[in-house]
């Protein structure tokens, strides 16, 4: 049996799998897409040497990435998901019943055909009538964004290098604020807690900038270098720490009590910006 290798960026670490069978390998216009069959976690989807997903666990992540800032804004009709090309978190963010529409942005349209391929259970929502899919890079579509008519905004991106870069500076996060509504919110993965401190450290600083309520929260993901992944929230008015709709949809992993204990603690949240924590 063949291995796959993958270097995790920024970590001193490389991770290997078993691959059973190479199922898809292509290069798009953007990167190289690998599809490999692993006896553990069944198929994994592979952009440029970096593991996105894999069948076994990517509830874990869309869950965590969709569900906090969906249940902390009391009503949210409009969506933004740039990035997430398998369809993941487009499918979570569907089961919630008051979403009239979502704009579904992915700069490499190859990712999208693949995952319909390989991965139906987790892009499936991709054709549902209330989603419009806009093939282009997702800092440009919010710039072109006039109306503040979003209710929330969730970046799925690659990890934050190369093109993937652009959505996470001071110049996106006041485009996208200016397109939210006054209740609105937005949440983006930052990276390992674990291995990338000064990146969740550089993201929330800059996120400080821009708007003012910002938080930290985290789940396990154990593809995921570190195995301790953040994600950075943001609102113009509401702490996203706050359910303001009891969770009535079907999840594996995500609930209330999850939700709750996922944001990291004041205390621990006080030493990381003051640059005091240390591993």
């Amino acid at each position: 049996m063949i291995k796959f290798f993958e270097k995790a960026p920024y970590a001193p670490v490389e991770y290997s799998y078993d691959v059973e069978e190479i199922l898809y390998k292509e290069k798009s216009k953007f990167q190289e897409i690998i599809v490999i069959k692993n006896p553990h976690f069944g198929k994994m989807l592979i952009l440029d040497d970096v593991v996105q997903l894999t069948e076994r666990d990517e509830f874990f992540y869309h869950e965590m990435l969709t569900h906090v800032i969906m249940h902390a804004h009391p009503h949210p009709k409009k969506v933004i998901v740039i990035g997430g090309g398998d369809g993941g978190t487009v499918r979570e963010v569907l089961k919630h019943k008051n979403v009239e529409k979502i704009y579904f942005v992915e700069i490499d349209e190859e990712v999208i055909n693949v995952s319909k391929k390989f991965f139906p259970t987790v892009s499936y929502g991709i054709d549902d009538p209330r989603v419009e899919i806009k093939i282009m890079d997702g800092a440009e579509f919010i710039l072109k964004k006039k109306s503040a008519d979003i209710d929330a905004v969730i970046v799925d991106s690659t990890d934050i290098i190369g093109f993937a870069r652009s959505l996470y500076t001071t110049d996106f996060f006041t485009t996208l604020r200016d397109c939210l509504t006054d209740e609105g919110m937005f949440v983006t993965h930052s990276e390992s807690f674990h291995f990338h401190m000064d990146m969740v450290i550089e993201i929330q600083e800059t996120l400080k900038k821009v708007f003012p309520v910002v938080d930290l929260y985290t789940a396990p993901i154990a593809t995921y270098p570190g195995n301790w992944w953040s994600f950075s929230c943001a609102s113009k008015k509401y702490g996203c720490r706050e359910i303001r709709r009891i969770p009535e949809i079907e999840t594996k992993f995500y609930d209330s009590e999850i939700h709750l204990q996922s944001f990291v603690p004041e205390r621990l949240y006080e030493k990381l910006l003051n640059k005091t924590l240390k591993w």
